[in-house]
């Protein structure tokens, strides 16, 4: 199962008189995860490199800022690869310390130091979720409010027409045909329901 940060974490760590710093963030989008990027550097320009590396689906990507090319940032995304995470940037700063450690110890420190980060940070499962619609009339609205409710399910408020409300729900895919048939037996075929492309 793959899982994802329930919001940003950090953790520091001191190699060799060098300071380490991991901040790890849940990101949605590309541009999250740049924009996550730009804060940090923008914050501390007195580190001396900001290496980084995000997953958000299919796409990935990382950077050495600086270090020897593949010290840094694919160590980092291995971690997030190798926790099974996703949607999840994360940078790891690192303050020189006058200590040169080498290509192996630059890998070591990197990938440490955001796999710790990662590790503690509080996470949760990703549920693939769908949003459905459907068409109800006025004589059976007040029943399907209430079995929404029964069932657990927080419905968009609906917009409302000549004869009936347009509902709005999102819920987890798994749950999809099931509430498909509920909604279905219970407007004894009047509704249809519909997935919303996003």
């Amino acid at each position: 199962m793959t899982e994802t940060l329930i919001g940003p974490f950090s953790l520091e760590k001191d190699i060799r008189k060098s300071r380490f710093l991991a901040r790890a963030t849940p990101a949605r989008s590309a541009e999250e995860a740049d924009a996550f990027i730009s804060q940090i550097a923008a914050a501390e320009p007195d580190a001396t490199h900001h290496c980084w590396a995000w997953q958000i689906g299919p796409i990935c990507r990382c950077h050495d800022a600086g270090e020897p090319s593949g010290t840094a940032g694919r160590p980092i995304l291995q971690v997030i690869t190798a926790q099974k995470l996703d949607f999840v940037a994360v940078v790891v700063s690192r303050w020189f310390g006058g200590i040169k450690l080498g290509a192996g110890g630059l890998i070591r420190a990197y990938a440490g130091t955001a796999a710790e980060c990662l590790r503690e940070a509080p996470k949760e499962a990703i549920i693939e979720r769908v949003t459905l619609t459907f068409h109800v009339p006025f004589s059976l609205l007040a029943i399907l409010q209430a079995r929404l409710q029964e069932w657990g399910l927080d419905a968009a408020t609906p917009e409302y027409d000549a004869t009936g409300a347009q509902f709005v729900l999102t819920l987890p895919a798994a749950q999809q045909e099931d509430i498909t048939h509920r909604l279905l037996d219970l407007t004894s075929g009047q509704t249809s329901v519909s997935i919303v492309e996003k």
